[in-house]
């Protein structure tokens, strides 16, 4: 039954298909919990989603696409810290409606989602890279962390030219501005005469 699951979320058909549709898709369930948040539910949502932001712009800030093996910043201790950023980065938002079954429901996609994008992104990776990504790969967990590496120096590497390179501003103000429209829209409508 797993396999029927990975297969699908692998197809590369139902994944041109998605990418089509992912904008229309995306806003439809925003909508959707929009009618659902829950204002005691920002400041959470708030936290857990800026605690992603912090992991992926820490991300940006270390890693050179497809040129260079990054075993630095968070990399040192994940493979995939970017992925698991965003996971987090999401879930502050799915959150606000205060439901364990649509966090659960998220959960469950997210991770056929990540798994798979990863396992498609590492077989190029490792092209790309060769043996010193699959020695990098032996090593490292792909998206669970090694915290015992906390205090290795490599994990402390930032780059504000690597994250400007990578647009990690821009993820960071986008993030921001998302923050800004969720709090002006839970406080519109959660006052007696919003709406």
């Amino acid at each position: 039954m797993l396999q029927v699951v990975h297969n699908l979320f692998s197809h590369p058909g139902l994944r041109k298909l998605f990418l089509k549709l992912r904008y229309p898709l995306i806003i439809l369930i925003v909508i959707l919990l929009a009618l659902i948040m829950k204002p005691q539910m920002l400041l959470a949502g708030f936290l857990v989603s800026m605690f992603g932001e912090f992991i992926q712009v820490w991300s940006f800030a270390s890693l050179v696409k497809n040129e260079e093996l990054t075993a630095r910043g968070p990399y040192v201790m994940v493979r995939n810290p970017m992925y698991l950023g965003r996971y987090f980065l999401v879930l502050g938002v799915i959150i606000l409606p205060g439901n364990i079954y649509i966090v659960v429901i998220y959960t469950v996609f997210y991770y056929f989602y990540m798994v798979n994008r990863v396992k498609r992104e590492e077989s190029r990776l490792a092209k790309i890279l060769g043996q010193p990504y699959q020695d990098y790969c032996q090593r490292t967990n792909p998206f669970w962390p090694t915290f015992s590496r906390l205090f290795n120096k490599e994990v402390w590497f930032w780059s504000w030219r690597v994250c400007f390179m990578n647009n990690g501003h821009w993820n960071f103000f986008s993030a921001i501005i998302v923050w800004v429209i969720i709090y002006g829209y839970l406080n519109y409508f959660s006052l007696p005469f919003g709406g």
